[in-house]
């Protein structure tokens, strides 16, 4: 075998494993439950307009092309999961707007170059294995002067303190993967995409009652989690110490008031792709 068949081979069974990740649980529930502002919150910040060409990749459900196609933009929603599609395309219905989805790797998008006016990803492209491949790719879809936006859980935020709390209890990530939590990392997107415009923000989450039912609720709906949980089955004290660590974490970051809140960091950077500031 050749080493680029071997790599070929390597690279479907990363991308078939990321797409059964995904496609456990209900993370459209995550997405409508708990993080449903976000997406809003991108599509503002990227300024879409009526008319606009708009990409949105690693649209989930479509948390935030769903709001970039009521303002009347012309929005295309791409993921590698698509039975996430069928949630949005309910929402969409619902909503009263209607929007083109289609399956599609965000490391190699079955675009031309400069097609659209506005490329965005809420909290979905950072879950792209190789990170540069995937920026360049919302750089080239994206004409001169228009505005790439992503939305990213930082490293040092709620979800970054998540993912790093399973990862002793996770198998070991693919050779070449990077940490999805990167992309809420200043200078690690700088160096992805050039000059950016950034913010941090926080998201106030106060859909749980309390710290067991926000692990609970993950669980059973984040497919992450459950993942992680499925690699450590036959092990019912590895799961019991996951089990208290996700509980630990929730307590350290909840208000210990009511109701039950948490605050989950996120960064939001805008850039243009001919590298001037967005």
């Amino acid at each position: 075998m050749s080493e680029s068949t071997e790599t070929l081979g390597l690279d479907r069974e990363l991308k078939a494993k990321h797409r059964a990740m995904w496609g456990l649980g209900n993370y459209p529930a995550v997405a409508t439950q708990v993080i449903a502002e976000l997406g809003p919150v991108l599509v503002g910040e990227c300024g879409v307009q009526k008319g606009d060409r708009v990409l949105d990749v690693a649209a989930g459900s479509g948390n935030a092309a769903i709001p970039a196609a009521a303002l009347g933009a012309q929005v295309i929603a791409t993921d590698l999961a698509p039975e996430l599609f069928v949630a949005g395309k309910e929402a969409a219905s619902l909503a009263g707007v209607e929007l083109d989805w289609q399956e599609a790797d965000a490391e190699a998008l079955p675009f031309g170059d400069n097609e659209f006016d506005v490329v965005l990803s809420c909290v979905g492209v950072m879950f792209a294995p190789r990170h540069q491949r995937a920026a360049d790719e919302l750089v080239r879809v994206c004409r001169p002067g228009g505005k790439i936006g992503v939305l990213s859980w930082t490293p040092t935020g709620f979800i970054g303190e998540m993912f790093k709390t399973m990862k002793p209890y996770a198998p070991p990530p693919p050779p070449g993967s990077q940490p999805a939590p990167l992309w809420g990392d200043e200078n690690h997107v700088r160096d992805l995409l050039g000059d950016v415009a950034s913010r941090k923000d926080v998201l106030r989450v106060d859909t749980f009652s309390g710290p067991e039912e926000f692990r609970d609720f993950f669980k059973e709906n984040y497919g992450p989690t459950i993942a992680v949980y499925r690699n450590i089955a036959g092990d019912p004290d590895r799961t019991q110490a996951l089990d208290r660590d996700l509980l630990e974490l929730a307590e350290r970051y909840g208000s210990g008031s009511e109701p039950f809140t948490m605050e989950w960091e996120y960064l939001l950077v805008t850039a243009t792709p001919d590298g001037g500031g967005a």
